[in-house]
Parts: C-alpha cells; sequence; structure tokens
C-alpha cells in the first residue's frame, strides 16, 4: 500500500509530532508538547498502562518537570523522600555513608524513591486530558517512512491486525532498548561492554519492617546485593547473579525467599514481580535522522547504579520539546541539531560513572574486595566525607558559556511567595540584578527576544537604592550570582543556563548572540492556543 493511501483511521494532515512508545520518556515528551498547544499522536503497543515498577527513582530535576506540567503535587503519593544511600560490606560495616540535598538545585528533594505505576498513572490521566494529544494502544509499529524530507509516514498495526498510517512533522522514538525506531534513525550501538546478569525482587509491603533498610549497597563478593525502597509498600531486593545462572531456577518463589530471609518474611510482604535482567551499557551514535529523532532507552541505556536512566531519558524530553515547538513555529530546522549535542555527552559522562560505580559495588574477587573495604573504612574514620557526584553542565549546541541548570528557590513579589517557576514562568528569561544590567541589550534583541516568549526577572540582589520586582527570599541567587561573578544570565525553555554575563555590554552581546541563533528562517505562523487543563 502507497504510504499515501488512507486507509480507516489514517491522517490526512500532519500532526506535529507522533510519538512511538508511551513509557516515562514518551508521556513526558507528550505532555511538554501538548502543554504548547502541540498536536501529537502517541502509538504504543501494550493495550493498557504497564503497571509493574521499572525504574526505581528520580532526581529533584525531574521533579521541577513534573512542576512545570503541574503534576508535582500528584506525584508524592507513590513517593517518599529518600535521606541517603549507605554502602556496607559482607560483614554488614559501613563503607560509605551519602547524605542526599533537601532541597537540591531544582527546589525538590534530591532523590525519590518511586512506585513506577504510580508515575504512568499521573502522565497518562495528563496526556489524555490535553486536547492536542491522542494516544494510541495497541499499536505496533512497524515501519517509519521518511518522504524525501518532507512528512514522515509511521505504519502501524492494531491488535486485530489492521493496518494504521498516521503522517507526522516530526517522529520520537521513545520506544526502548529493543525498539524499532533506532532502524529508522541510522547509525549504530557504541556498546561499553558492560554486562550483568541481576535477579530483581519486588515485594509489596503488608506491614511496617523497622530495620529494613531503605536504600543500601550490600558490596558483598560472594553476592552483591542492593535494597532499594521503590515508594510507599514496595521494596526492591535485587541479586547479582552468575553469568551461569539459569532463568527458569532464579526467578522461581522458593528461590527468591531464601534470599531476602535476613530482610523479610511471607509475613511482611507479597512477592509481586521477579524478572532476571541483564544490565547493558549503549549509546546510539545517530539520535538524529531528518525528522526522526530518538530518546530515552533507545537512544541510551546505562546501568543502573546511578539511579539515571528514567531521568535521562526526561532530561531528553525536556530538551527536545521546545526545541521542536521552536522549529515547527518556523526557527532553524539547525535547532535539532543542538539535541544530541548538548545531551550526548551529559549521557555519556553518567554511563561512565554508572560503570565505574557498578564495579567497585559488585566486585567479586575477594582480596580486591578486602583491600577497598580497607580504603573506605579509613576515609570513614578520617572523617573524609564522600564527593557529591555533579554532573557536568551542557556545552556545544545552544549553549554560550555555561550550561548548568539555573537553581529554583523560594522567591516573592509583592503579592505571593513560591518558588522561582511559579513566579517567572518556564520560557526563556533573563533574570537579571537590577534593571540597569538590561540597558546594553539592543533594541531589536530585545524585541525578538519578546517576540518567543522571552521574559525579564529582576531582582536586587546587591543594591541599597532601587527596589526590585522579585525578592531572593531563601537566599538562593545571591548565593548563585556571587558564585559565578556575573549580574544576568539567560536560561532556556529546559531551565539551562544559555550563558551568563559579568556586566551590561556581556548580557547585550549574549542576547544578539541566542536572537541571530533562533531568527526564524520563514514566516512564523500563528501560535496554536496551549490547552490550559
Amino acid at each position: 500500500m502507497s504510504a499515501f493511501a488512507q486507509p480507516p483511521g489514517a491522517e490526512r494532515k500532519a500532526v506535529d509530532v507522533a510519538i512511538v512508545g508511551s513509557g516515562p520518556t514518551g508521556m513526558a515528551l507528550a505532555a511538554l508538547l501538548g502543554r504548547q498547544g502541540r498536536s501529537v499522536v502517541v502509538l504504543e503497543r501494550y493495550t493498557g498502562l504497564y503497571n509493574l515498577p521499572r525504574a526505581a527513582a528520580f532526581d529533584d530535576e525531574t521533579m521541577r518537570t513534573f512542576q512545570k506540567l503541574g503534576v508535582a503535587e500528584k506525584m508524592l503519593p507513590g513517593t517518599n523522600v529518600q535521606r541517603g544511600y549507605v554502602w556496607v560490606n559482607g560483614d554488614d560495616e559501613v563503607l560509605l555513608d551519602i547524605e542526599f540535598d533537601n532541597p537540591g538545585r531544582c527546589g525538590w528533594p534530591a532523590q525519590y524513591m518511586m512506585y513506577q505505576p504510580h508515575l504512568e498513572s499521573v502522565l497518562d490521566e495528563l496526556i489524555t486530558s490535553l486536547p492536542t494529544v491522542e494516544i494510541r494502544r495497541g499499536m505496533t509499529v512497524e515501519s517509519v517512512d521518511q518522504q524525501d524530507g518532507d512528512d514522515v509516514v509511521v505504519r502501524a498495526t492494531d491488535v486485530e491486525g489492521g493496518e494504521h498510517l498516521v503522517r507526522a512533522h516530526y517522529v520520537v522514538g521513545c520506544d526502548g532498548g529493543n525498539g524499532i525506531v533506532r532502524q529508522f534513525a541510522g547509525g549504530e550501538l557504541d556498546d561499553y561492554g558492560f554486562f550483568e546478569n541481576w535477579l530483581v525482587c519486588d515485594f509489596q509491603l503488608d506491614r511496617d519492617v523497622p530495620d529494613l533498610p531503605t536504600f543500601r549497597q550490600v558490596c558483598d563478593p560472594a553476592e552483591p546485593i542492593a535494597i532499594v525502597n521503590i515508594g510507599p509498600r514496595f521494596h526492591r531486593f535485587s541479586f547479582r547473579l552468575e553469568s551461569a545462572a539459569v532463568r527458569e531456577e532464579v526467578v522461581h518463589p522458593d528461590k527468591v525467599w531464601p534470599r531476602v530471609a535476613t530482610y523479610l518474611t511471607p509475613e511482611d510482604a507479597e512477592l509481586v514481580r521477579v524478572a532476571n535482567y541483564t544490565f547493558r551499557s549503549c549509546i546510539a551514535t545517530q539520535w538524529r535522522h531528518g525528522r526522526i529523532l530518538l530518546a530515552g532507552d533507545a537512544a541510551h541505556q546505562m546501568p543502573p547504579f546511578l539511579a539515571q536512566g528514567m531521568v535521562s531519558g526526561i532530561r531528553d524530553a525536556r530538551n527536545l520539546a521546545w526545541k521542536l515547538d521552536m522549529v515547527l513555529a518556523g526557527h532553524p530546522d539547525s535547532l535539532l541539531d543542538t539535541y544530541q549535542a548538548e545531551r550526548e555527552p551529559h549521557v555519556r559522562y553518567i554511563t561512565e560513572k554508572a560503570i565505574e560505580l557498578g564495579r567497585v559495588q559488585t566486585m567479586r574477587d575477594t582480596a580486591l574486595a578486602a583491600e577497598r573495604d580497607a580504603q573506605m573504612i579509613a576515609a570513614r574514620k578520617a572523617n573524609h566525607r564522600p564527593d557529591k557526584l555533579q554532573y557536568p553542565a551542557l556545552s556545544g549546541g545552544l549553549i554560550a558559556n555555561h550550561g548548568d541548570i539555573f537553581p529554583q528557590g523560594l522567591v516573592s513579589t509583592s503579592s505571593t511567595t513560591a518558588l522561582f517557576d511559579e513566579i517567572a514562568g518556564t520560557g526563556w528569561l533573563v533574570v537579571a540584578d537590577g534593571p540597569q544590567v538590561l540597558s546594553d541589550i539592543a533594541e531589536g534583541d530585545r524585541t525578538a527576544f519578546t517576540e518567543i516568549g522571552g521574559r525579564e526577572v529582576i531582582f536586587g540582589l546587591t543594591s541599597m537604592f532601587d527596589g526590585a520586582p522579585v525578592s531572593d527570599t531563601a537566599g538562593v541567587y545571591t548565593r548563585w550570582f556571587a558564585a559565578h561573578e556575573c549580574v544576568a544570565a539567560i536560561v532556556r525553555p529546559d531551565g539551562y543556563v544559555f550563558g551568563i554575563a559579568r556586566d551590561a555590554a556581556e548580557l547585550g552581546t549574549l542576547a544578539k548572540e541566542l536572537v541571530a541563533a533562533i531568527t526564524p528562517v520563514a514566516p512564523v505562523p500563528p501560535r496554536p492556543l496551549a490547552p490550559t487543563a
């Protein structure tokens, strides 16, 4: 059948974006685009929500994205705020005790343990409420056909074998590590060669178990174990297996309960899921081919030792959503080339750190493990607190000179006190210490910035003379501006800093650079009205 023949249910007009896969990455991207008024079709092979936990945690940056979507508070019933992370050895001696920040840089606790089915139900409720977003379940994508650089046609079959075509200006594959869209995006998989065999066992608690660890790594060379809570009433035990372990044997409940007997009994909890996983680490070499893009596990897979797999996918969605929106509005298509340029180094850093961490945690050589234990115990006795892992700033792409996430703290206006994003919004921002800092922005550049929805946020951090519309109630921005020795920052819609300026002249130059990079290449069509629901 021709790609433009119209079987029942096929679009005669292209939607803005077709998303393949409705896991957390696909749903977050659909919600972000839908909030921007973009027409979206989501194609999902399952007929309903997956309804089983997979990921275990997310961070404050992810909660900031949920805040943008208006669902942060709805996420809370399925989460526990995690205060810290403990490593012990096989003799239960503490090797490492990490304390998480509360709040983190993004204004929320730095670590949430979560029950993924709750998270997905919240996102599903959101996207089904958006009038420009449609989710079609029970659809298995068979092909993705890019029409001479114009639209893309996605061919899918439903559960009864019927064929469906979806035409879209852009297609984003969020269909996981084994998804089909990557085949049509070109490129190869860069595999780090890190394979580990793990048994993952999830329990639903029937009662409180006072001594049950909430987030612990047991670095026992005889059998490394990860113990994590995955939201209220749920707990996970993961066991590193030998490569020769027989799946049919290790997943049997009679084999699972003896493994957890030190911590849980059948009177404490119900075993709800057992899975035998091979953790992999690989990154696609090409995340974009024309109008086909990849996000989440379709673009990268990493081991779970930093709990950053799902988080990285949602970062992809946040980075990509505003760029797709701008390109669809007539801004340069080259904006989409900045997506992989910015995100891939960030993902590689996290993947490599996770591999490094995993190798330390799951060391099987008893002599090397004893040496590791001795070094870590000595460091604790010397009161050497572990360095907190800092993820790198973005670079390249649409970044001028900074690229880190802009912090979110409590701020006030004459009428309200709230987190920064609630006051300032989450589009393009110029955040300045005093109105005089804006004096060197050329009038044309200021107009162009306003036309893309840009706003100015004025603090009075150092002036003893003039008041300011926004007050730094928690002191977050006074400290941040002082630490970076700047007077202004241009912040992107995803919360990352395009650039910082030390004076008004440097801010004027930054604004000119930004406007030149995003000047529309075609007349900008009227903006669709963003849904309010």
